[in-house]
């Protein structure tokens, strides 16, 4: 700036650079004349107004976000979203009902990392706004009644607890009850060390009731996104009856890191993502967000005149 002052100053005074004859430079103005605005006065731009791609770099409004079905507008990557958006994505609006909202987590070990859990709990609901890593809702998709559980990702990792298991419970038990399919929705760094034993044992009790619609021949689709790893991916996720994951999501239970490490060899192109686990047939569908809820409207209408034969 002092380089650019210098030089000015040398201009002559009659004969400023003009860009546009009717409008001068604005910046050349303001600072031949010594205008400046105080830091105090300058605007910040309202926070949430801007969304730069994570793998493109583009930058976009988050209001095109939005209307992109929250994907990039011009690389399409799928950028990580929570249950309110995935309920606004799927339901007939706003037809839905949110469900099992009072289970909170509480620390029954008084568990402390770098912080009390407790504390930590009181933090990430004051600062997301939840009351854990799930939210359970039931509506209609396309004329078709569905009860959807929905992981978090900002609560905590979207790890799995006790009030996680517990929710996918309730949902199972709801389904039973008004003979509706279940959608879960998992987004997840896997069982959630706080809770230790108590959150491994939510893996057996969600596998365990998930058999319950099994029997009672109501189906089960699961939907994996970005991430959805360890305990998760070793119960619930992978029960499916058609599971379902979206594009470039990463699926598994270890990481690649580790897997390299362990066996000592190169991993494939493309290891873990959704898109290697279709060719390898852990996962049925691939689907893109904005062909979700048409995707769940079709299964959900075939398995109906299904069982409307039987």
């Amino acid at each position: 700036m002092r380089i650019l002052q210098v030089a000015l100053s040398l201009l002559p005074p009659d004969d400023p650079p003009i860009i546009n004859q009717k409008q001068p430079m604005s910046w050349y103005k303001r600072l031949r004349e010594g205008i400046s605005t105080a830091t105090k006065s300058k605007k910040d731009v309202p926070e949430g107004i801007w969304f730069q791609c994570k793998n493109c770099k583009q930058t976009s409004t988050t209001r095109e976000l939005r209307d992109h079905f929250y994907k990039c507008p011009k690389c399409d990557y799928h950028t990580a979203i929570g249950s309110a958006e995935y309920f606004e994505l799927l339901f007939d609006e706003p037809e839905y009902t949110t469900l099992f909202d009072n289970l909170i987590s509480v620390d029954f070990l008084q568990f402390t990392d770098l912080k009390p859990y407790d504390r930590r709990l009181e933090e990430t609901r004051k600062k997301t706004g939840l009351n854990d890593a799930i939210a359970v809702a039931e509506g209609t998709v396309n004329g078709c009644r569905l009860v959807v559980a929905a992981m978090d990702f900002k609560f905590i990792g979207g790890s799995m607890g006790s009030v996680v298991g517990e929710k996918i419970s309730l949902a199972i038990d709801r389904a039973l009850e008004t003979q509706s399919p279940l959608l879960i929705i998992s987004k997840s760094g896997g069982a959630r060390m706080m809770e230790s034993a108590f959150s491994l044992m939510q893996m057996a009790k969600t596998s365990a009731k998930l058999t319950l619609l099994a029997k009672a021949g109501l189906p089960y689709f699961s939907l994996m996104t970005d991430p959805t790893t360890g305990g998760v991916t070793a119960s619930y996720a992978m029960l499916g009856d058609i599971n379902i994951a979206e594009p470039g999501a990463l699926i598994g239970f270890a990481g690649p890191r580790v897997i390299r490490e362990t066996i000592k060899r190169d991993l494939p192109e493309g290891f873990q993502t959704a898109e290697f686990l279709l060719e390898n047939g852990f996962v049925d569908l691939v689907v893109n967000r904005k062909d979700l809820k048409e995707t769940m409207g079709d299964l959900l209408a075939f398995f109906n005149k299904g069982q409307t034969k039987n």
